[in-house]
């Protein structure tokens, strides 16, 4: 019987222990806002590598998607923000027949958003396996000067 319950003591610990490391891996929400003043709520963020997130983007404005319509792109390492933005619809291939999105921009969109009209929001899931900055930004033409921001994964 004494064993019974050292087994049972020790299947509790090594257990409860496993469950702790699975709570730190299951997905993380992050939210971010975006308005008619084309604005993002949040231009940094801090993550951590090897975690799943649950990316919010929420269009809080009033302005119908036509007119100001927004959208998070991510982009991967290396790519600036500004950069990208100046190539969207010459490089890129975003169009109003396509929502804005950089269909021609390949391996340097990590994840997107769709395009979002008032009071929508679109949810992605993004796993950061590299340490380091991410730039991110939305694509409706001339939002990407002042809707831009990092993601620093540590």
């Amino acid at each position: 019987m004494k064993y019974f319950f050292s087994l049972f003591a020790v299947s509790t610990l090594i257990f409860s222990e496993t469950s702790i490391v699975a709570e730190t891996k299951i997905n993380q929400k992050v939210i971010i806002e975006s308005n008619d003043l084309m604005k993002f709520d949040k231009t940094s963020i801090k993550l951590s590598k090897g975690v799943t997130y649950d990316i919010v983007l929420k269009n809080v404005g009033k302005l119908p998607k036509a007119a100001m319509g927004h959208n998070l792109i991510i982009l991967d390492q290396g790519n600036d923000a500004i950069a990208f933005g100046a190539k969207l619809i010459t490089d890129y291939g975003a169009t109003a027949t396509n929502d804005w999105k950089p269909v021609k921009a390949g391996k340097k969109v990590l994840a997107q958003t769709k395009m979002l009209g008032p009071n929508e929001s679109d949810t992605i899931k993004v796993k950061f396996d590299k340490k380091g900055t991410y730039h991110f930004v939305c694509s409706f033409p001339g939002h990407f000067a002042q809707m831009r921001g990092v993601i620093v994964v540590e």
